[in-house]
């Protein structure tokens, strides 16, 4: 039986992936670029490393600052150089939050996307849905406002705990 080396490009790449998993969002730092599932590629290429990363939405304020801190988070971490790609095919989704970035959120105060995102469209005006309140787990909510911080979540206030917060809506 032979044992499987890794190669140096392929523990490259995933030394990188290592590193964009600790760089958070900058408008959600719950969550890295990875749990938000911005960074969608990550090669090895001829040039140095190769970071293709998808915005939330095509007019997403974050988005250079999310290509500066990935690219700045590689080359402290000596896997320079970095090319960043920014990539919008195919668009970028809330299907793409795993479980365990869910929670994260839920754990942050803000409610996560429920279910799957509408196909063929996206949906920065919040559809009609019942967030459960992320302090108390109570169904009972209101929503106050269609845009939080951001175009992509809404607020709501809890009827139970009385207290504001975000939906991340299902884009």
């Amino acid at each position: 039986m032979v044992n499987a080396v890794a190669s140096p490009a392929s523990d490259r790449v995933a030394r990188a992936w290592d590193v964009l998993a600790h760089v958070p969002d900058p408008e959600v730092p719950a969550l890295s670029l990875v749990d938000l599932g911005v960074v969608r590629a990550v090669r090895d290429g001829a040039a140095g490393l190769e970071v293709d990363l998808t915005p939330t939405y095509s007019g997403c304020p974050a988005t250079a600052a999310i290509a500066l801190d990935a690219r700045l988070a590689l080359e402290r971490a000596g896997l320079g150089p970095v090319r960043i790609a920014t990539v919008t095919d195919p668009a970028w989704t809330t299907d793409w939050i795993g479980p365990a970035a869910r929670e994260k959120l839920r754990a942050y105060g803000i409610a996560p996307p429920i279910g799957q995102a509408p196909k063929g469209k996206r949906a920065l005006f919040a559809e009609d849905v019942r967030p459960a309140c992320p302090r108390c787990d109570s169904g009972r909510v209101e929503k106050t406002s269609e845009f939080g911080s951001t175009a992509c979540k809404a607020l709501y206030r809890c009827l139970a705990c009385r207290e504001p917060f975000e939906y991340f809506k299902c884009i």
